[in-house]
């Protein structure tokens, strides 16, 4: 391939998780008026993907049992639920990638977070797929890096 090809690939690619990355962060938001998306949601990771929330210790958890958990919560008292990405950086080596987001989370229409989300990738048969998610929420000591918020997709040379 050609340095011409293996950029056009990698342009490809960038944009195939650029698409997947905003595929989930649109599918997991919800109000009365308008439901996640959990078929879409669930689609994008390879079967046996491994999830891990914020909280520690750390769990794994699997994908049907999030979307579970999502939906009870939804149904009782996260009435309204939405995640916007902010910036983000994706690392793409041969059929591997890692995608990191930050994001604005909005719960309830008042209470507002910020979090950086991390997605493991893999690339079989064409097709990107996410086979671990992991995430953290953004604190006074903690505050998300302003590179991969000033990034918003384009891609970034690691330093």
């Amino acid at each position: 391939m050609s340095r011409d090809e293996t950029g056009a690939a990698e342009h490809g690619d960038r944009n195939a998780i650029g698409a997947i990355i905003e595929r989930q962060f649109a599918s997991l938001s919800w109000s009365p008026a308008a439901p996640a998306n959990w078929k879409a949601f669930a689609a994008d990771f390879l079967p046996g993907a491994s999830l891990y929330p914020a909280a520690r210790p750390a769990a794994a958890q699997s994908v049907p049992a999030f979307v579970e958990r999502m939906r009870g919560l939804a149904k009782s008292k996260l009435k309204c639920f939405n995640e916007t990405p902010l910036g983000r950086q994706i690392f793409i080596f041969g059929s591997v990638a890692i995608a990191v987001t930050a994001c604005r989370i909005i719960e309830n229409g008042a209470q507002v977070s910020h979090g950086v989300e991390m997605m493991l990738l893999i690339k079989t048969a064409d097709r990107w797929q996410i086979v671990a998610q992991a995430w953290d929420t953004e604190r006074t000591s903690q505050p998300i890096p302003k590179a991969l918020l000033a990034s918003n997709g384009r891609p970034v040379s690691p330093s």
